[in-house]
Formats: C-alpha cells, sequence, structure tokens
C-alpha cells in the first residue's frame, strides 16, 4: 500500500533531517511514529503527503510514486487549520470544489455524520470546542476519500476525555472507511492503543530504530495492564534509542583509556 525505500531529507542548510528510511505500510494497516525531538517524524509525515520533495530515495501509494499532494493521501495536522469565516460545511467541501454541487453536498453531510457533527454544519469554527474543530479537520480530509491517512500530532493539545472520544472516532471511520493510518505522536499509551505497528525512530540523522508489534485484541482500554506493559516495551525502546550507536559508545569507552 505505502512504500517507502531509502528515504532521505537535507535540508539548505546542511541539515540532515532523514537518512535511509525503509518503511511499508500494509492496506488497512494503522502505524504508529513515535521519537524524541530532531528524529524527523513531521518530516516524514510531510514527505508522504507530498508536501515536501525528499533529497534521496522514493515513497509509492500502490505504486504511485509521490512527488506532490496526492489523491490518495489525507492529513490532519496538530491544529485544525479551519478557515474562520467559513462554515463547518464549506470547511469539509473546500477540498472538493470541484465537484458537483449535489454530490459535494452528499459528501460533505456523509463526512459530518461520520464525526457526529452534522448537526453543527453551519456554525462557524469559533462556535464549537477545540475536539469539535478537530473532528471538522478530520472529517475535511476524509470527505476527499483518501485510502492513506496521515495524522502529524492531532490529538496532543486535548484534554484527556476529550482524546480519548476523538480516538474512538478514528478507529470507527478506520473500521468504516478501511483506511491506511500514519499518526505521528509523542504519546506512546496513545500509539499503543491506536496502533497495530509502532515505529520508534532515533535521531541525528533521523532513521528507524526498531518497529514493535502492538499484540493487544481491540477494543482496547487506555490504561490496561496489556496497553500499559506495551507502553513500558516502548518506553525501553526510546530509550535505546537515544543512545549513541554501540560503535560511538566503544569509541567514548575506548578514549578513557589515553
Amino acid at each position: 500500500m505505502l512504500r517507502i525505500e531509502r528515504l532521505s531529507k537535507t535540508y539548505a542548510d546542511g541539515k540532515r533531517a532523514l537518512a535511509d528510511v525503509d518503511l511499508e505500510v500494509r492496506r488497512g494497516e494503522i502505524v504508529a511514529i513515535v521519537g524524541g525531538s530532531g528524529c524527523g517524524k513531521t518530516t516524514l509525515l510531510r514527505l508522504i503527503a507530498g508536501l515536501d520533495r525528499p533529497s534521496a530515495g522514493t515513497i509509492a501509494v500502490d505504486g504511485e510514486i509521490v512527488a506532490a499532494p496526492h489523491p490518495k493521501v489525507g492529513v490532519v495536522f496538530q491544529e485544525p487549520r479551519l478557515l474562520p469565516w467559513l462554515s463547518v460545511a464549506d470547511n469539509v467541501a473546500f477540498g472538493i470544489a470541484g465537484r458537483p454541487a449535489e454530490e459535494r453536498r452528499r459528501i460533505v453531510q456523509g463526512a459530518l455524520a461520520r464525526v457526529g457533527l452534522l448537526e453543527h454544519a453551519e456554525r462557524l469554527p469559533r462556535d464549537l470546542s477545540g475536539g469539535q474543530q478537530q473532528r471538522v479537520a478530520i472529517a475535511r480530509a476524509f470527505a476527499a476519500g483518501p485510502q492513506v491517512l496521515l495524522l502529524d500530532e492531532p490529538f496532543s493539545a486535548l484534554d484527556a476525555f476529550t482524546r480519548a472520544d476523538l480516538h474512538a472516532h478514528l478507529l470507527r471511520l478506520w473500521q468504516d472507511a478501511g483506511l491506511t493510518v500514519v499518526i505521528v505522536t509523542h504519546d506512546v499509551t496513545e500509539a499503543a492503543t491506536l496502533a497495530d505497528r509502532v515505529i520508534v525512530m532515533r535521531p541525528d540523522p533521523g532513521r528507524v530504530h526498531d518497529e514493535v508489534e502492538i499484540l493487544v485484541a481491540r477494543p482496547r482500554e487506555r490504561g490496561s495492564p496489556a496497553i500499559e506493559g506495551m507502553a513500558r516495551t516502548l518506553y525501553a525502546a526510546l530509550d535505546e534509542a537515544r543512545r549513541p550507536p554501540i560503535r560511538e559508545r566503544e569509541v567514548e569507552a575506548s578514549g578513557l583509556w589515553w
């Protein structure tokens, strides 16, 4: 479904954000990406979305190379990024403006119904709570009919109850529409609750350090012993990812003898 091969990104100032990232995401899978600051998580998501160009390597969706924003790929950012002068319905319709009016109306109603906001269609974003605004952003991404949905820390600014509610909405969308989901998060418990696999990245430059399969049946309960156990496994992998590679540690240790 989504295939990334030897992906690297170096910025104009010489900063190496990513180096030789290989990743395959299967159709209908939820993959979470975790890692400390500087490991290139958001850069990787932007490259998959076609919002930036790689320095080397390829990204393909169903065999089609992604070199620009792709109709099969939708994105939800950390902030909802809604247009404040447009109604909720018009915000959702923004990305499908070229469709016939009746088709557009049907798609918007369906997307809002899926996130439980159909009755708020004519309201302005300022009249909604933070969680409702993020649901509008999810509906907007869903309206374009993506096969791959990318989420960049979409729940990080929300309280625990709103976050749990949005987790439930996301999982329903994933299940009903057969979406493939890639989510970047700093919350390892969130990763363990939502994902089938978690990719742990290491920094300087960003690259894949480990891959952890979440061996907990759905439905999952955040805070359950099984999820907390997986979270501990992820914390251990993150701790290891922050350490220098073994050869670097050996060089540092050998230097103590001189």
